[in-house]
């Protein structure tokens, strides 16, 4: 039997807000170098919650390390951090501005769990199931068919057309912009 190495990426950091949102664009990058882009919502908005946890609840520091792996066609993300106080899941009403996040975990991934890690710490993960290598990386048409079906470019970016003007994404609607970083 041939064995596939894994895949594995650490990120060390303390969870402060502003470094929650650089590791989740450092998930988001290196799940579209591993080519599993349709993961990065789910695995983002995963990282983005077990991350706001550490901030908010890790006692006595809030140093954390943040592991992906790609093993087969299971990735696992997970938090480390040096509390041993294991978090639960509570019910929060759907007007809750705060303690929804491991329900949000839950709800997003296959599986998730929580293990004490050595006497002063813990681990909480979440698994998401990988597409098959061939639905992982969607084929696009060349850039010459694009712009010749109208103009629009790789995943609905606006290009600008011969005449002047810029083509809309397909479906009359311009792509979606954003101010807000992250």
């Amino acid at each position: 039997m041939i064995s596939q190495p894994s895949k594995h990426c650490t990120v060390e950091l303390n969870a402060l807000p502003s470094r929650i949102g650089q590791v989740r664009r450092i998930v988001s990058a290196q799940l579209r170098y591993w080519r599993l882009d349709p993961l990065i919502d789910r695995a983002a908005l995963g990282v983005t919650e077990l991350l706001t946890n550490v901030h908010l609840h890790a006692r006595p520091d809030k140093l954390c390390t943040v592991e992906i792996e790609l093993l087969l066609d299971r990735l696992t993300v997970s938090v480390h951090d040096r509390d041993p106080r294991l978090p639960e899941v509570r019910d929060a009403t759907s007007l809750a501005t705060c303690g929804r996040g491991l329900s949000m975990v839950a709800a997003v991934s296959e599986s998730w769990g929580v293990r004490p890690d050595g006497e002063s710490g813990k681990v909480v993960w979440f698994t998401l199931t990988a597409p098959s290598p061939a639905a992982a990386v969607p084929v696009r048409p060349p850039y010459s068919a694009v712009a010749a079906a109208g103009g629009v470019g790789f995943a609905g970016v606006e290009v600008e057309r011969a005449g002047g003007g810029l083509a809309a994404a397909p479906g009359g609607h311009a792509p979606a912009r954003s101010a807000v970083a992250g």
